[in-house]
């Protein structure tokens, strides 16, 4: 523990000085490890912001627990990125072993000070969650700037320092700047460049200690001598060389300039034979090499080991799932060294911060004398949009696979982080002073956060999206730290709806002060409505047919009254919009109102009741379906109208602009080509309440026969326009995965069939990594999720699929749930996250490969020009990529564009995946009404008007609202029923939970709750009762 007169042991309580602080998610107070019995012994350590720090420990204990006492003084959660480094008796630098006992390898702790440093340099910022933590690499930066161990030009130099200074002193004012550069050394050679670095400070005006931490790791992670510790070697012919780990593999450089690297996917042995150090690689079938092996010779045969052993645990925190296991111990003689990696690999540290609901907790930044925005406002403390917090979920993801020994790089992965967050609800802020309803801004609510995670965005000084787990804040002009912000925020499911702290995004409304219920009024009310089922059915048609025409409002006045303000759309597109809708609009309105009348009567809200006549729906529906028939040459019209107004878009960039602008507003809450669809969807909804209604009725019932002869009417009309449906539902998608996508062209093209989506793991020289695969009838494209200021996933590549083959290949690689697909121009190792998922996206492609091998067209090439002529490799894919993300914006809240809300983002983070089939079903599986909400930790039900369509629940406060308050996308989720032990003694309540995250809604009988768990049994998740 640490020394009474040097400090306090944890952060937090360190903040009586007017410094800058950040956000540590430690809560204080945690206890120390705890440590074998025994003489205690001080040992000194140097940490990153060069102060020194004395730890007591048993002389017996191991070096895990000074490590874990060091973390838990930091309040630091990613420790393991971190080691321990020190000189030992031969003068020769090396790590401290968490696993021997500390005083077995510091024979003099008196004389000896150990350095708390990073020891693994992940190969993107974005993968730290922790504000913390990325500043604990900011100030190893700095140290490695100041050394002239990380090697650059002079203009990277000056921005890198530019960054640091205004983390220390923040903006620019010219003396104080020029003292502080007088009286500080970021550099060897600094007097040469300060004017540069002036000129950068200058442009960093507002810009807070976090952003600056964030940019300046931005720039770092592009240097080629980032992370890179040189180990002196010479090669067969006794050229000086040096030799590194890194993520990827062992690199070999000459001087400072990188001359070879072997990557982990080729190396297939790692050795050391006294001063020897040899790299032993896979046979490439492609080459006639006859040598498999390198080697290099070093300095002695501790050099050698000291190198072997960073190799071991480089290899093992990136590549792995889990730690690896100890081998068994031999009976009669050893073989080999027993040195293992110790700690968490960066996968299960991802997944533990994006899993767990973390308190969040100020920390000091001893060099800076500003006050960071975290220290004002500790509910935003980390960037985990981008990290599938999940994710970030998120992005958030999905639970990935535990295997022990399987190889993994998680280089590339992109959290919500969201994580960024997809598990929360989208609250909105309210203006103080005004009426709650009135404050509600901007729709689309996903990612992201989806934290973030769905979804969180992640951006330097957004220290925490206020989402909880996977779901993105998106479109509004709101902001924090300076940054863009969506206005639909994002309530983290481990916020203030279960009794902490409240967010700045939550929505009263959504909250359990807004509206709670009385139990036993509401236990009142309920018994005056009926209880036949056939009741509930028609209560079903009225809700679905409110939001229906709301769906149509959509079209035929908000959208109307933007392309009329603009003459971008032709005539042509505006006229045929208003004929084809208006009657529709019209039409529906009026058998609304006779629904409406109809279940007043039903539920006793006027005398006619008392003759028995109005307590069935039949006859309604038969006379206005037979009204919907004349109304079909206008829905014959709404495909074209879906053409046209795609055709105008791409003919007119302000069309295309204006499209964009519209789907920002916050009453366009899918997709508009969704609403253009709405009227061919309804006919699918009458169809199904028609079977329900036919099911329930005896043949003697006075309802049944007009039920009949309606359902018979629909089922005409359905099979009239369903050829029509179908292919304008696959239009609509590959238009909307158009916006999705960057690097291709002519994806929405005749013929092709858009087939299933979401996320596997990718098997390539940086091992797996998270990609998002698109399979379509002709080809199969893989992406990343890139850093464009609209979001849009990167083509990485694509795989045709005439003449592909698939294979299972778990046991040949090692990898769960893995399988190759083997093309005819390259072969793809991939991973899925479970046996379920593996199953699917087997048997889709094959489908898939079927269509093609029957289809006569060959032409499949989905790239743009500029990517199928470089053909980019994995490695160079994922370069062009970080520097798309660098120059894209200065934070990623800026880059939360309209497109973080879409289906594709959910997926990214809860690591999931959709087919079109799963789209169709949801398309006739859409619900509305009134349920009652409640938290896991809060005591009364809050009643919403609720809309569950397009795999997401929108909240609204009534029907009669023109958008949602709030957002809950589901894809992920489980629903099911409570247990005994969650105290929830209530009929009719189903639960929504996605790991950590849980809901629980109340329905008002027992047909809607069972509506609610039959459409989760479609594709919500796993259901279990």
């Amino acid at each position: 523990m640490v020394e009474p007169a040097d400090r306090p042991s944890a952060a937090a309580q360190r903040l009586g000085t007017p410094e800058s602080f950040g956000v540590s998610t430690l809560e204080p107070g945690l206890r120390p490890p705890a440590q074998p019995p025994g003489r205690q012994v001080s040992i000194r350590v140097q940490m990153l912001d060069d102060t020194q720090e004395v730890f007591q420990i048993s002389q017996r204990s191991p070096g895990k627990v000074l490590f874990d006492l060091i973390c838990v003084h930091l309040n630091l959660v990613e420790g393991d990125y971190f080691g321990l480094e020190y000189q030992d008796q031969r003068k020769m630098t090396v790590w401290l072993d968490l696993l021997k006992p500390t005083l077995k390898q510091i024979r003099r702790p008196k004389n000896t000070i150990l350095r708390f440093v990073v020891k693994f340099f992940p190969p993107d910022h974005t993968q730290l969650l922790e504000e913390l933590t990325r500043y604990l690499f900011a100030l190893q930066i700095k140290r490695d700037l100041a050394c002239g161990r990380l090697i650059c030009n002079d203009t990277s130099a000056a921005l890198m320092v530019s960054h640091i200074i205004q983390s220390e002193i923040g903006d620019f004012d010219e003396t104080q700047s020029w003292q502080h550069l007088l009286h500080n050394k970021y550099l060897p050679d600094q007097d040469a460049i300060r004017d540069k670095i002036t000129d950068c400070h200058r442009k960093h005006v507002g810009q807070t200690p976090a952003e600056s931490d964030y940019q300046l790791l931005e720039i770092a992670r592009r240097l080629e001598m980032y992370g890179v510790r040189l180990h002196p070697a010479k090669d067969r012919e006794g050229t000086k060389l040096s030799l590194a780990v890194a993520h990827t593999g062992v690199l070999v450089f000459q001087g400072y300039t990188k001359i070879n690297a072997f990557n982990w996917s080729k190396v297939r042995k790692l050795s050391f034979k006294r001063k020897r150090f040899l790299i032993k690689l896979r046979a490439d079938p492609t080459q006639n090499a006859h040598h498999d092996t390198l080697e290099f010779s070093m300095a002695s045969r501790d050099c050698c080991k000291i190198f072997w052993k960073i190799c071991v645990e480089y290899h093992a925190f990136f590549r792995l799932f889990e730690e690896p296991k100890p081998k068994p111990k031999p009976i009669l003689f050893t073989r080999g060294s027993s040195f293992r990696f110790s700690g968490r690999t960066q996968k299960q540290i991802i997944d533990y911060v994006k899993d767990s609901e973390l308190k969040k907790v100020p920390f000091e930044r001893k060099h800076s004398k500003i006050l960071s925005s975290s220290s004002m406002s500790p509910q935003s403390s980390s960037f985990r949009s981008q990290v599938p917090k999940e994710n970030a979920m998120c992005v958030q993801l999905a639970d990935q696979p535990d295997s022990g020994r399987l190889d993994e790089s998680n280089g590339s992965k992109e959290l919500p982080a969201a994580t960024s967050s997809t598990n929360g609800f989208h609250g909105i802020p309210a203006v103080p002073g005004s009426d709650p309803t009135q404050s509600r801004q901007n729709h689309h609510g996903i990612e992201s956060a989806l934290d973030p995670h769905f979804l969180n965005p992640e951006s330097p000084g957004s220290e925490d999206s206020p989402v909880g787990s996977p779901c993105v804040i998106v479109n509004g002009n709101g902001s924090v730290n300076g940054q863009g912000m969506g206005s639909i925020g994002v309530l983290g499911p481990g916020q203030s709806p279960e009794g902490r702290r409240l967010s700045p995004l939550t929505s009263p409304l959504l909250t359990d002060a807004g509206c709670v219920r009385n139990d036993d009024d509401e236990e009142a009310s309920r018994k005056k409505f009926p209880t036949d089922k056939a009741y509930f059915i028609a209560k079903e048609l009225l809700t679905t047919e409110r939001t229906y025409l709301k769906d149509l409002q959509v079209i035929t006045e908000s959208f109307k009254s933007v392309a009329g303000k603009d003459d971008a759309f032709p005539d042509l597109v505006k006229n045929l919009i208003s004929a084809s809708y208006d009657p529709v609009y019209k039409f529906h309105q009026g058998f609304l109102k006779e629904v409406e009348q109809r279940l007043a009567q039903w539920e006793g809200r006027s005398n006619a009741h008392i003759k028995g006549d109005y307590q069935r729906i039949g006859d309604i529906l038969l006379k206005n379906i037979q009204g919907l028939r004349q109304m079909t040459v206008h829905l014959q019209k709404h495909s074209e109208c879906l053409v046209e107004l795609e055709r105008a878009c791409r003919s007119s960039r302000k069309a295309e602009a204006l499209c964009r602008e519209f789907e920002q507003q916050r009453v366009c809450y899918l997709p508009l080509n969704i609403f253009l669809l709405r009227p061919l969807h309804r006919l699918l909804h009458y169809k199904l309440i028609l079977e329900r209604l036919c099911k329930h009725f005896p043949p003697t019932h006075d309802d049944f026969r007009d039920c009949r002869a309606a359902l018979a009417d629909i089922s005409e009309m359905v099979l009239q326009l369903q050829g029509a449906m179908m292919k304008m539902e696959n239009f609509q998608k590959l238009l909307e995965l158009k916006k999705d996508l960057t690097g291709i062209d002519n994806l929405a093209i005749p013929g092709r069939e858009f087939i299933r989506l979401g996320c596997l793991s990718k098997l390539s020289g940086k091992g797996l990594q998270q990609r998002m695969f698109f399979l379509f009838s002709d080809s199969l494209v893989y992406t990343s999720r890139g850093m464009t200021p609209s979001n849009q996933f990167k083509v990485h590549g694509q795989l045709p699929l005439y003449g592909m083959t698939i294979r299972e290949s778990e046991e040949e690689w090692g990898v769960p749930h893995s399988f190759t697909l083997f093309g005819q121009r390259q072969s793809v190792v991939v991973a899925a996250s479970c046996a379920s998922e593996m199953e699917r996206w087997v048997e889709d492609i094959r489908m898939a490969i079927d269509l093609a091998e029957q289809s006569s067209s060959t032409n499949t090439d989905l790239l743009s020009t500029s990517l199928s002529d470089n053909k980019l490799s994995e490695e160079g894919g994922a370069e062009l990529e970080s520097e798309e993300e660098l120059c894209g914006s200065r934070s990623s809240l800026e880059r939360q564009g309209h497109r973080g809300n879409t289906t594709v983002h959910v997926c990214w983070h809860r690591n999931t995946s959709v087919s079109m089939v799963d789209f169709s079903v949801a398309v006739e599986n859409q619900l509305s009404g009134n349920l009652l909400r409640k938290f896991k930790n809060s005591n009364g039900w809050q009643k919403l008007w609720v809309v569950f369509t397009n795999f997401s629940l929108f909240f609204y406060k009534s029907h009669q609202d023109d958008y949602p308050l709030a957002s809950l996308p589901l894809l992920g989720y489980s629903v099911t029923v409570p247990s005994e032990s969650e105290n929830i003694h209530k009929d009719y309540v189903f639960k929504l939970h996605f790991k950590s995250h849980v809901y629980y809604f109340r329905s008002e009988s027992e047909y809607t709750f069972e509506r609610y768990l039959t459409v989760g049994d479609h594709w919500w998740g796993c259901i279990t009762l």
